[in-house]
């Protein structure tokens, strides 16, 4: 079962034209279209029909896989016409992508302005400068080897101001630093994977700091935590806002209100695959605007749901597909699942859930502060048995140290199979 795809209300004529060239011309999709499965009347049914793809549909063969007779990679790259990037490599290992020059900044450009909020910002400082604090293989515009100054981590508007992949491991030098350089540089928003953005934000709290410059913060790479955002809206007395996407295909969801992110529709066809009795499913993606790289029926890994009407679609990300737990009766529990249990849950800056075999539940967790009050412990407790069945068997332990995946990306869940 799936949700349709007109779901997306993107403009019929141009995307049936688009999709019949990439089915004709796209080797990888050439064949699929080309297996006996009738004969659809229109390359929307086409679509329909195609196998979903994964990663390793995009790496297998790549990039004859996806370029016409007649192209050439290198002859692409010549002409700068191309960028080659790599995904990071946090749920399997990195796949090679071909996005147009530019392409990344327009995707998320279109949809940053689905917010009222950004969007007026934006109009108010057209040249919105921005702090970047992320793990350096979450991007390709910067290359960290040795030292770069803070002039050769300016790109465009940006300022990347992290040299390493573990904040956790971050001097007070580092992060004085990188506070000094932000003051210096005035942003507007500042753009932060979560768990940077917090060790960042405790820094700037606990030695006053402020930047008056600063309108919102733009949280992404990965899910954002209630407990990240309690702590970064804090701190910075910014909205913090959720823009969800990955690099092969550009930003997809942006939030406009609370809990809910709107899509972009100019970017991507969205279909869920197999969503559960709560409307909980996997996220397919077309994507409409990478003509050198098109996914058609795209895997994505995430979990989503959908909410509000047809015409005007919300959706709310609840983790990756292979961060849920499984119950032992057989129900999925998503990452937002097990956040929610947080929401009352303060003196604590991260945390980590593992599943161990047994039904051995281990929560460890970064405390800020003195840490969360026994009261809130045993809540959290009970929440977690709410959703588990796990009463009193949750060990906690606290630690000043979490580590990332080889992306320097975190996760917040562990299931048994994953370990």
């Amino acid at each position: 079962m799936s949700v349709t795809l007109e779901s997306s209300r993107a403009p019929a004529a141009p995307l049936e034209a688009r999709l019949q060239r990439w089915l004709r011309d796209i080797p990888l999709y050439r064949r699929a279209a080309a297996a006996p499965n009738g004969s659809p009347s229109t390359a929307l049914q086409a679509l329909r029909d195609l196998p979903l793809i994964t990663k390793h549909d995009i790496r297998r063969h790549f990039p004859r896989n996806f370029l016409p007779a007649g192209v050439e990679l290198e002859t692409l790259l010549a002409a700068d016409t191309v960028e080659l990037e790599h995904t990071s490599g946090t749920s399997e290992e990195r796949t090679p992508l071909l996005l147009p020059r530019g392409w990344w900044a327009e995707q998320e450009a279109r949809a940053l302005r689905l917010n009222g909020r950004v969007a007026a910002v934006l109009d108010e400082f057209p040249a919105a400068r921005r702090v970047t604090i992320v793990s350096p293989a979450c991007n390709g515009d910067i290359r960290y080897q040795g030292r770069p100054s803070a002039a050769d981590r300016v790109v465009g508007q940006a300022l990347f101001v992290n040299l390493s992949r573990h904040p956790f491991l971050w001097s007070d030098a580092d992060l004085a630093r990188m506070a000094a350089e932000t003051v210096d540089w005035a942003p507007q928003f500042l753009d932060v994977d979560p768990v940077y953005g917090v060790r960042f934000a405790l820094h700037c709290e606990k030695h006053g700091l402020r930047f008056p410059s600063l309108r919102f913060v733009l949280a992404s790479y990965e899910f954002v935590s209630i407990v990240h955002r309690r702590v970064l809206e804090r701190v910075f007395g910014v909205p913090v806002l959720n823009l969800y996407g990955a690099t092969e295909t550009g930003h997809l969801l942006m939030e406009d209100k609370p809990g809910t992110m709107r899509p972009s529709q100019g970017t991507a066809l969205l279909d869920l695959l197999d969503p559960d009795p709560r409307g909980v499913g996997e996220l397919i993606v077309t994507t409409l605007t990478n003509e050198f790289m098109p996914l058609l029926r795209y895997r994505i890994g995430d979990l989503v749901e959908r909410c509000g009407p047809a015409e005007s679609p919300e959706f709310v990300v609840h983790g990756r597909v292979l961060d849920a737990f499984t119950t032992p009766d057989g129900r999925r529990v998503t990452t937002h699942d097990v956040d929610g249990c947080f929401t009352e849950v303060t003196g604590m800056a991260h945390y980590q859930l593992r599943q161990r075999a047994g039904g051995i539940w281990s929560l460890r967790f970064v405390p800020e502060g003195a840490g969360p009050a026994p009261v809130e412990l045993r809540r959290l407790r009970e929440r977690l048995a709410g959703h588990f069945g796990a009463a009193g068997a949750v060990a906690l332990e606290a630690t000043d140290t979490l580590m990332p995946e080889s992306s320097g990306k975190f996760r917040l869940g562990y299931p048994a199979r994953a370990l």
